[in-house]
């Protein structure tokens, strides 16, 4: 599964950075957050607009979003 890091990317270049990797990638896809709500909620804003659908990776790992094509 490919994977996006967004360690040390700033908020304002997240939304173009996940755009990006979204429209090349086949999906699924792994877009690792860290531990920033705000970071967290840029992701899901741009999963979201693409029509597309996200969760976490694991309960205890909120700082990584699967991005899938339909709620499984």
């Amino acid at each position: 599964m490919k994977t996006l890091d967004l360690h040390n990317v700033r908020h304002k270049d997240v939304e173009r950075k996940v755009e990006d990797f979204l429209s090349w990638e086949d999906l699924p896809v792994k877009i690792i957050t860290g531990n920033s709500e705000r970071m967290r909620e840029l992701v899901i804003s741009v999963v979201k607009r693409c029509n597309l659908f996200c969760h976490y990776e694991n309960l205890r790992n909120s700082g990584c979003l699967i991005v899938t094509r339909k709620d499984l």
